[in-house]
């Protein structure tokens, strides 16, 4: 049985792609800052759930003990994000409003917090079998959209969280390489709503969830190192 863990997954698209793995019979631990918030979404879903605050070495150390207790892990999906630009009315702070500390607490979440975890996880993921790793980016990411006047990308303002996403697609690219025989892909899920964007985006979770299934479940001869959407490859 393939076993998975997903970051940030008491709600949102990790609850999605948690739900959806479960039913496709992947013994799936629900990762969540919120312990309590962790559990009830897990005992909801016949999923594990294991206390996950991406941002702390020692919270993460404990969860790698904790799965590999109950005997490894075949998939990591790093979902866990933040978008501190965007405040509650949906409105977003651009460039001139950019602070090195809005900078620094999303860097924190969405690229150090990938890199913490995937490190952690490493020596378990290299004993699998069919090692798999999603991270989960986003399409404001690509330096080729967002310099691209018409799309919708290029219409966005902020700085930080799509800076994050483009160093995710970076870690994504080098891991892929640094590990061969791992399937390492970034995803784009599309503008979706969730609490991260207040709820603004065009799309459900469960069309958003999508994409992040399917490179969940790759086999051995899948694609590594790749920027991909339900649509296809997208341009970095």
């Amino acid at each position: 049985m393939t076993t998975t863990l997903i970051t940030g997954a008491n709600k949102g698209l990790g609850y999605e792609t948690s739900r959806r793995l479960v039913a496709a019979g992947h013994t799936v631990y629900v990762g969540s800052r919120d312990a309590a918030a962790g559990r009830l979404a897990a005992e909801r879903l016949g999923a594990r759930a294991v206390q996950l605050d991406v941002t702390d070495d020692a919270s993460v150390a404990a969860a790698v003990k904790a799965v590999e207790a109950d005997g490894g892990l075949d998939v990591l999906v790093n979902n866990a994000g933040v978008q501190h630009e965007m405040a509650a009315d949906g409105s977003v702070t651009g460039a001139a409003g950019l602070t090195a500390d809005i900078m620094r607490a999303t860097f924190e979440t969405n690229v150090f917090g990938t890199v913490r975890v995937t490190h952690a996880f490493l020596p378990l993921l290299q004993r699998s079998a069919a090692p798999v790793v999603v991270n989960v980016s986003s399409g404001l990411a690509s330096l080729a959209l967002l310099s691209a006047p018409g799309t919708h990308a290029y219409d966005y303002p902020g700085v930080a969280y799509p800076a994050s996403k483009t160093a995710v697609n970076m870690i994504t690219v080098q891991y892929a390489k640094a590990f061969p025989g791992f399937r390492v892909n970034a995803v784009e899920p599309g503008f979706t709503r969730t609490d991260l964007n207040g709820n603004t985006g065009l799309q459900t979770v469960e069309e958003g969830a999508e994409i992040i299934v399917r490179m969940a479940q790759l086999g051995p001869e899948g694609p590594t190192g790749g920027y991909v959407t339900t649509e296809g490859t997208l341009p970095w």
